[in-house]
């Protein structure tokens, strides 16, 4: 990822939560107010594939198609001039280390409090609660509006 030492990264992790959108929305008012920009991570990573047996699931992933829906999905939550400005990042991993590596040097890591699996009373979800312990920088964790 490339990192910019002139000006101040907001990294946030987008996983098409609506908790997630409200991380996008909120990195986007604080690197505003910091002057800096917005990095959004979304990250991939097939299921079974590390363990003994062959993945369950087609492992041809298009990180062109899943960036332009990333895209499209930052443009329906930010609007088209706000999402211009966010550096999109499409990558392969366990989304909690992606979202640490990704962060390091940065002046917040921002993520939504559950993601897309889960429990849905669950007060944390897995990857904000791995990054929110284990993060080098200050950590945002927002709740959807919804809750």
């Amino acid at each position: 990822m490339d990192r910019d030492v002139s000006e101040p990264r907001v990294v946030v992790g987008v996983d098409g939560s609506d908790s997630s959108y409200a991380a996008v929305r909120w990195a986007v008012r604080y690197a505003a107010l910091l002057g800096g920009v917005v990095d959004a991570v979304t990250v991939w990573e097939l299921p079974g594939l590390y363990g003994w047996s062959a993945p369950a699931v087609d492992t041809d992933v298009d990180e062109d198609e899943a960036r332009q829906l990333m895209r499209r999905e930052l443009t329906d939550v930010l609007g088209a001039e706000t999402a211009g400005a966010v550096r999109t990042h499409v990558v392969h991993g366990n989304a909690a280390d992606v979202l640490l590596r990704s962060a390091e040097g940065a002046e917040a890591l921002v993520v939504g409090s559950r993601g897309r699996g889960g429990f849905a009373r669950a007060l944390l979800g897995s990857v904000s609660q791995h990054v929110s312990q284990h993060a080098a920088c200050p950590v945002v964790i927002v709740r959807s509006e919804e809750i």
